[in-house]
């Protein structure tokens, strides 16, 4: 990419497409290393995904704790907000101030969390400890000694190659890799009919099958993804690594009666925002607009707020 700058600035754009793949491949194998499925070895397994993490600018262990923390509460209505965007309830969304609903509006909207969230990523969730409660004195050294060597690397390559010249060349990258990103997590648990239960209600099972889409990819995009598509899977046996799950999906006919998203219905769910547990689905804002807030009566709106 450094040497495509001498030519033309397109190039570089296009190379920085491929890099962010390569980014997005090793996330997933630091992502494995995590769930100590990548090695047999729990020390291997830990070596490389410290590693990867100096080029995904994730810090390894914390991130594997916070990670740790969705699976045991994905679906769990009672225990939102970790390692997924947040959704409200119908009830929720309703008794939020004018303000409040403003502000899950836009932190909902597909072009906020798309292109904003890879800056709150990179400056915010990964660079700070969220509840110094919840995790280890090991996990707040690993954010503190990856913003180091962020730091250290950002220092480095602006002497070598210049500020300018380093920065044309990571932010591409860092956009591309963090948005696809964003949307994977997004969509492998932010579709329609996705599950959403209380704790007294919840079923881990359930959840993972239910609560979790197998995302029909291209083959190439397939492999740069790590197989991250067969998400039911993953989230029933985190334990199964990335380049067995493809083979284990082929093989059981029962991981195949699930909610299956391809690129283009995708799209579909990008509006979907709020939790209606009355009909057990994800609804557009529109959709509540016209079932919850304005209903016709004599050609006029009357508010149903209450």
């Amino acid at each position: 990419m450094y040497l495509s700058l001498s030519y033309s600035y397109w190039l570089t754009l296009g190379l920085s497409v491929l890099t962010a793949g390569f980014t997005i491949r090793l996330f997933i194998i630091q992502h494995d290393c995590g769930h100590m499925s990548f090695f047999p070895s729990r020390k291997w397994n830990d070596r490389l995904g410290y590693i990867c993490s100096f080029f995904t600018v994730v810090p390894y262990y914390y991130w594997k704790r916070q990670h740790a923390m969705h699976h045991a509460t994905n679906g769990n209505l009672d225990h939102r907000g970790h390692g997924d965007l947040d959704v409200k309830t119908v009830k929720e969304y309703l008794e939020l101030s004018e303000s409040q609903r403003l502000s899950y509006r836009i932190y909902r909207n597909p072009i906020g969390f798309i292109l904003g969230g890879p800056l709150v990523l990179f400056f915010k969730i990964n660079r700070l400890v969220s509840d110094p409660q919840q995790y280890s004195k090991r996990d707040k050294r690993n954010v503190y000694y990856t913003n180091a060597s962020i730091i250290a690397t950002f220092a480095l390559f602006s002497w070598w190659i210049g500020f300018v010249p380093f920065m044309k060349i990571f932010l591409p990258v860092l956009f591309i890799s963090s948005s696809a990103g964003i949307w994977l997590f997004y969509i492998q648990h932010q579709f329609e009919h996705t599950y959403w239960k209380p704790e007294a209600e919840w079923n881990f099972v359930r959840a993972a099958m239910q609560g979790s889409s197998f995302y029909e990819l291209p083959k190439i995009i397939q492999w740069f993804t790590g197989n991250i598509g067969y998400h039911h899977i993953h989230h029933l046996t985190p334990g199964i690594a990335n380049y067995r799950l493809e083979q284990i999906y082929n093989e059981n006919p029962e991981f195949r009666d699930v909610y299956k998203v391809t690129l283009k219905s995708s799209l579909k769910t990008a509006f979907l925002s709020v939790w209606d547990e009355n009909q057990q689905r994800l609804i557009s804002f529109k959709e509540l607009k016209a079932k919850y807030i304005e209903t016709p009566i004599n050609g006029s709106f009357a508010n149903k707020r209450t």
